[in-house]
């Protein structure tokens, strides 16, 4: 048996200065060892071969001096010229292609210190900006080689108008772009890429992007994943106990805390945690709460927590009308994700 009980969720607040927010902006622990060559590409999809060369090309060129002349601080340069020719790159593909394990790579092959590249999603992003202010992130990461955003939100003008901004200012400054996106509402059953609606959404930020196409089998069209049977609620309650770093919550009352916590402390949330385990799993009762799990299952897949529950199995969390809905891509990455990690957490229930 462990030696202490299981932690609860619920009963944590963190809070996570801005400092923290700047420093993890690299890939997650699930892709820090990703490389260009421990990609696999489908010798029935050349595109993805050819990802890999094109993106092996643009890290080698940002090796050099910084495209705006100028080191890190600059507060009180004269404003650099903007760069001609694009400063980015999007990956445009479908669901399961490996785009953001080459957004990683790109990351880790970019001959920079860490300190000069920023990884991110979107929201994490938007969280960023929130935290320190739109003029402060523009100084925080106006000195960067590179920004990789992984996830571009389109679902939300009001949040594209605010980062194609940023972006605007931040490729002024010189930084370099990759980005993936999510498909618009309404485009997410018609197995289309989204680079049409990206380059429309960022409006006059198009021109530094080069969209790469990366063609391969869409997840859409494989249906979901089947999930794992639950545990019994002994079981899991078991488990927790016997689990070193386990947190144990009743699903509902983690639903409830969940609206009482910002999504960008969601990783602060599961720090030092090794077992995510769940008693009670139900489905979502309204959208809100389902975008708010949405950002926990993506917290706990980038730092590969399995979880363990009782309940409902993981693929009936969400409603048909969601599934049908607008955001239907991102709870079928939440249905993968949780059972991936389901399955991660079989071992920890005693034969």
């Amino acid at each position: 048996m462990a030696d202490a009980g299981p932690q609860a969720l619920c009963a944590r607040e963190p809070r996570v200065p801005a400092e923290r927010l700047v420093a993890e902006m690299v890939p997650p622990p699930r892709f820090d060892s990703v490389r260009f060559d421990t990609y696999n590409p489908d010798p029935a999809q050349p595109s993805q071969a050819e990802a890999v060369t094109v993106l092996s090309g643009f890290a080698a060129g940002l090796g050099g001096a910084h495209a705006s002349g100028a080191g890190k601080k600059r507060w009180f340069s004269k404003k650099p010229a903007a760069p001609t020719g694009p400063r980015g790159v999007y990956l445009d593909g479908g669901y399961g292609v490996g785009k953001t394990h080459l957004l990683a790579s790109l990351w880790h092959a970019t001959p920079a210190e860490p300190a000069l590249k920023a990884f991110g999603t979107f929201v994490e992003l938007t969280n960023l900006v929130g935290a320190l202010g739109f003029q402060q992130t523009v100084q925080t990461l106006g000195g960067h080689r590179l920004l990789c955003i992984d996830e571009f939100e389109l679902d939300d003008p009001g949040d594209t108008v605010l980062v194609s901004s940023l972006l605007s200012r931040l490729v002024e400054q010189g930084v370099a772009l990759a980005a993936t996106s999510n498909t618009l509402p309404g485009k997410l059953g018609e197995g289309r890429f989204a680079a049409a609606d990206f380059l429309r959404e960022i409006q006059g930020l198009s021109a530094h992007f080069r969209p790469l196409r990366i063609d391969g089998q869409d997840y859409r069209h494989r249906g979901l994943p089947e999930a794992p049977a639950p545990f019994s609620d002994e079981q899991v309650t078991k488990a927790a106990y016997a689990t070193d770093g386990a947190s144990l919550d009743d699903f509902p009352g983690l639903l409830e805390h969940l609206a009482r916590v910002h999504p960008s402390r969601y990783g602060a949330l599961t720090d030092g945690i090794t077992a995510v385990c769940l008693t009670d799993v139900g489905p979502v009762p309204d959208q809100s709460t389902a975008l708010r799990l949405v950002v926990l299952a993506d917290r706990l897949y980038d730092r590969e927590i399995p979880v363990l529950a009782s309940g409902v199995p993981f693929d009936r969390l969400f409603s048909e009308e969601m599934l049908n809905g607008g955001y239907r891509k991102k709870y079928f990455r939440a249905i993968s994700r949780l059972t991936a990690l389901a399955r991660d957490a079989k071992p920890l229930v005693s034969q």
